[in-house]
């Protein structure tokens, strides 16, 4: 890897994703040619041929591309936080390994958004605060109407619960600031509630558009009996962190950061 510090990071947690591992980190490539970045990919111990193709890759963009395994599988946020931990880069493009999330998507936003100096400093409720997370919401599904069904209704019970204001938490296209992201508390599946965790931190939280295409090789990993039950556990965890309160926030740290209050 070079020694300069990249603008951004791609993280993908993979498991079982044989025949897509290639085609999304070409297409990574592809898209984000001439910024600085890195690609960080995570494999969530894959029994199939994930870890070959993550090795071809690595031979054929040695100078982007960093692999780390997992002994056991430990689930996606564990990739996340595995990943973490060797970020370099100031923000986090976290994307799925399925080839579902768009790249193209990350290139628009980071050229149209991140490079305007309004969008790192948002006035929310009067009060200064430094944008933490892009989160994506998908302009179109690729799922069964059964499985909208069930996200529409999860979505507007998670808001309603979390008063997180995204609209679609479940999109695994998400660009996050890295310090941010550091302060997090982690538990397991605590990647389906990032926009509540960010704002809870006091990190700002805005969405855009972004394109939902069809998987084309392998399976989903998520059952909606499995999904369920987690989930509703999970809701009312991160509920009760939410309303026992926000992170305070130092006078000395908006001043440095360029906030200071009127």
């Amino acid at each position: 890897m070079p020694q300069s510090k990249p603008d951004l990071c791609v993280l993908i947690p993979f498991f079982n994703e044989a025949g897509n591992v290639l085609p999304v980190l070409e297409e990574i490539v592809i898209a984000l040619d001439g910024l600085s970045f890195e690609i960080i990919a995570v494999n969530d111990a894959s029994a199939d041929a994930t870890a070959a193709e993550l090795a071809e890759a690595a031979a054929r963009w040695p100078d982007h591309l960093t692999i780390k395994t997992h002994i056991e599988r430990a689930g996606k946020s564990a990739a996340l936080f595995t990943g973490l931990k060797y970020v370099r880069a100031p923000w986090v493009q976290l994307l799925d390994g399925d080839g579902q999330n768009d790249p193209a998507d990350t290139r628009q936003v980071w050229d149209t958004l991140l490079t305007r100096s309004e969008f790192d400093h948002l006035n929310i409720g009067g009060q200064p605060v430094r944008l933490g997370l892009v989160a994506g919401r998908r302009t179109s599904r690729n799922d069964s109407g059964f499985k909208w069904l069930q996200s529409r209704l999860a979505n507007r019970v998670r808001r309603l619960l979390l008063n997180d204001n995204v609209h679609d938490s479940g999109c695994g296209w998400k660009l996050i600031r890295t310090e941010a992201f550091r302060e997090l508390p982690y538990f397991a599946a605590m990647h389906r509630f990032l926009p509540a965790l960010v704002k809870r931190a006091g990190w700002a939280v805005i969405e855009e558009p972004v394109t939902d295409r069809p998987r084309q090789h392998g399976q989903s990993k998520y059952g909606f009996f499995g999904r369920l039950g987690a989930g509703i556990f999970d809701l009312f965890g991160v509920f009760w962190l939410v309303r026992r309160g926000q992170h305070g926030v130092a006078k000395e740290w908006l001043e440095q950061q360029g906030l200071e209050e009127d």
